[in-house]
């Protein structure tokens, strides 16, 4: 019997273009068909997500081996190196089997006609995150589903909570009163960080206040909400807590997702708008956080919760293989009981079928649950198109929030700017 390979792959010089894309980001064991007509699986995963990754293939391809006969070759593909990769094997007809694809890229490669139809296996979407799971569907066609789940809220720390008699806040002016407690009582610290560089902090506010990122019409033409009066209260609010409250720093206005996480683990900020596998690096990071650390859902802006954007990475099925079959089984394989949960718990993501969210927040650190809930109950995707990835390659939020923390637009200007920009690329102009 052939080796089973897991192994490094060695970037493309041509896959530099991809690095200035965004990426972000279940249920049944493996399932019957006949598999006979296939010796072999090729896996691309992204590199990275898990630190024992090599460990974890090892174990699930030689289960899948031992249950189907399949052999399974798995290739590591560098995140930044993966939208070229991609894109070239598709060009000559060299697509591996299955591949993990970041949630906000596959409508590309589905509308590309690249991907497997999963639909005709009876696939039940409604056990999948919803806000992730749309992201696999267009039309009536089912071209991935999720196999990890990440959400943001807020993680805060709990020491100082209690120490100057602080609740968690339940809408907006409470989150806003907390920030200015925090920053009177804690001077040395950032009470409450607004990044500049982090589209997915922003994303809540437009959805908070009642308006959308982009619709599409009857006709297939998109409108973008952007600059809508509930997108402008929530964004007015978000940014106004750094400019006018005071309880950001003006620093933040160049700080990403992980300059934010650094300044919780390094004490500099009081509480922060956080993805879920954050808690598990920041304790990596300062042991000395262990038990100082909770966590609460984004919180409506009058009571119940905000949507969040719900990030992470599905199993997708190529199509014309010729082994699509033995692929999905693999798919199921990877996103069952057994290995999704082994995946969770080393990684820290959710998986990405509902049922199991539950599962791995009640046996991991109490301070997921939050999360949890914010998945299940308050999460979102980004507009379900091929040419949202050229939004996020422009940066057309991180534009327009930077353009109004450094005062150079307000609300107003900034956003309509913002909805101009995001309706020209969705509608191909």
């Amino acid at each position: 019997m052939a080796r089973r390979r897991t192994h490094e792959y060695v970037p493309l010089p041509a896959a530099a273009a991809a690095a200035a894309l965004v990426l972000t980001a279940t249920a049944c064991g493996t399932g019957g068909g006949d598999t006979s007509d296939t010796d072999s699986l090729l896996v691309w995963i992204m590199q990275g997500t898990n630190p024992d990754e090599t460990g974890f293939f090892e174990a699930a391809n030689t289960a899948f081996t031992d249950e189907t006969g399949v052999e399974v070759e798995v290739e590591f593909v560098p995140w930044q190196d993966a939208q070229n990769k991609i894109s070239t094997a598709i060009a000559g007809g060299t697509t591996p089997d299955v591949a993990e694809l970041g949630n906000t890229f596959t409508p590309g490669f589905a509308d590309a006609g690249a991907l497997h139809d999963l639909s005709g296996y009876g696939v039940d979407t409604s056990q999948y995150i919803p806000g992730l799971m749309e992201m696999g569907q267009i039309g009536e066609g089912v071209y991935g589903v999720p196999w990890y789940a990440s959400i943001r809220s807020v993680v805060y720390r709990s020491d100082l909570f209690e120490e100057h008699g602080l609740e968690v806040p339940e809408d907006w002016d409470g989150l806003r009163e907390t920030a200015l407690a925090l920053s009177e009582a804690e001077e040395d610290m950032i009470a409450f960080p607004v990044p500049g560089d982090a589209q997915y902090s922003v994303m809540p506010w437009i959805w908070g206040g009642g308006g959308e990122i982009a619709v599409e019409g009857p006709d297939g033409t998109w409108t973008s909400q952007v600059d809508s009066e509930g997108s402008r209260a929530g964004i007015g609010f978000f940014t106004d807590l750094a400019l006018e409250d005071g309880t950001s720093t003006t620093g933040a206005v160049n700080w990403n997702e992980i300059a934010v996480m650094e300044a919780v683990a390094e004490e500099e900020a009081a509480m922060a708008i956080l993805g879920s596998a954050n808690p598990k690096a920041i304790l990596e990071a300062n042991p000395d956080l262990e038990g100082r650390l909770g966590s609460f859902t984004l919180p409506g802006r009058e009571g119940g919760y905000m949507p969040s954007f719900a990030g992470g990475s599905l199993l997708s099925v190529f199509e014309g293989t010729g082994d699509e079959e033995a692929a999905w089984q693999y798919v199921q394989h990877l996103t069952g009981d057994e290995f999704a949960m082994r995946w969770a718990e080393e990684t820290g993501f959710f998986p990405g079928v509902a049922s199991g969210v539950d599962e791995f927040s009640a046996s991991a650190d109490p301070v997921l649950e939050p999360f949890a809930v914010q998945l299940q109950e308050a999460s979102r995707g980004v507009p379900v198109t091929p040419a949202w990835t050229q939004v996020e390659a422009e940066k057309v939020l991180v534009g327009m929030q930077q353009s109004i923390l450094n005062g150079e637009a307000t609300v107003d200007e900034a956003t309509e700017e913002a909805a101009n920009e995001i309706e020209r690329i969705l509608n191909g102009g």
